[in-house]
């Protein structure tokens, strides 16, 4: 649904490998996690289907979601894990730009499901009707209702719940931050665990990583870390075009900040965004809009 920070993972393994291990799920009894809970329902939403079926109930209505929420969260309460999903409130008007690209994208989808399906295309149609998914405000209803039945507690974030899960990690409260997006680490989560809500049958180790061994093995401060994922490709704003993930590294080492790097752009052919919001962005990630963790209980209700 949102692609978080584009080659993150990547730059990570190749030059913070020990900043990221591979985990049985088993390793984390008595652990609580914070879940972006709107990432895992898309994530049902596109996993859970029986022969290429929506999973429907009587009414018609989809229940994929559902499905997958009692299932993967049943898997981590019978492995002793606590989780707490935190469910994004309002979208930052930043990430408007994103959010409109986004419908569009969804539309040409839309288009060329119809005309995979006319055409009889299974694997066309799979791929574009993943595209379409959306999470509603229904999606998220029904399994706030659902975890109220299971005794699971779920924070409503005030923004990102990306943001929100990193500062419940930050203040302790949670041992990790649980989602694919890697930009928990940007919004300074020190634990992220990633395949925590991945089916049983997807046999993948849970992978752990570290934020204070990523700074370590990229040599960066904090705010350089934050300037880098901007320069890589986040959510909030374009970055500059032909500056790939190992260009982005190198001058972010080499210059500290983006204003540094801009200013030492050597090379014509790196367009800098017109109008380019960076300094909002950073703003985001350095001071997002959270509830205060003190307020928040954590425990099963």
């Amino acid at each position: 649904a949102r692609m978080g920070i584009k080659q993150l993972s990547k730059v990570i393994a190749d030059a913070a490998g020990n900043a990221m291990k591979n985990n049985d799920i088993k390793a984390y009894f008595n652990r609580k996690v914070a879940i972006d809970a709107s990432m895992s329902i898309y994530q049902f939403l596109i996993a859970v289907r029986s022969e290429g079926n929506v999973l429907t109930n009587e009414a018609g209505e989809t229940t994929s979601h559902l499905m997958g929420m009692l299932y993967r969260t049943v898997r981590m309460m019978e492995n002793g894990i606590k989780p707490v999903y935190v469910f994004d409130g309002k979208p930052p008007t930043m990430k408007s730009g994103e959010l409109l690209k986004r419908t569009e994208k969804r539309r040409e989808a839309e288009e060329s499901l119809e005309k995979a399906t006319e055409a009889g295309d299974a694997a066309d149609m799979d791929k574009f009707s993943r595209r379409t998914v959306r999470v509603t405000r229904e999606h998220n209803d029904d399994c706030k209702r659902l975890l109220t039945l299971m005794g699971v507690p779920y924070v409503e974030a005030p923004g990102e719940a990306e943001a929100q899960c990193a500062a419940l990690c930050k203040a302790g409260k949670v041992y990790a931050t649980g989602s694919e997006d890697m930009d928990s680490l940007t919004f300074g989560s020190p634990v992220l665990l990633r395949h925590l809500t991945f089916s049983e049958a997807r046999k993948e180790p849970i992978v752990e990583v570290h934020l204070a061994k990523v700074l370590e093995g990229l040599g960066m401060e904090m705010n350089q870390f934050i300037d880098l994922c901007i320069l890589l490709g986040c959510d909030y704003c374009d970055s500059i075009s032909g500056i790939g993930p190992k260009k982005a590294l190198d001058y972010i080492k080499k210059f500290s900040t983006i204003e540094e790097v801009i200013k030492n752009l050597e090379d014509t052919k790196f367009i800098v965004p017109d109008s380019w919001p960076y300094t909002e962005a950073r703003a985001l990630f350095v001071n997002p809009e959270v509830t205060d963790p003190e307020t928040i209980d954590v425990r099963a209700p």
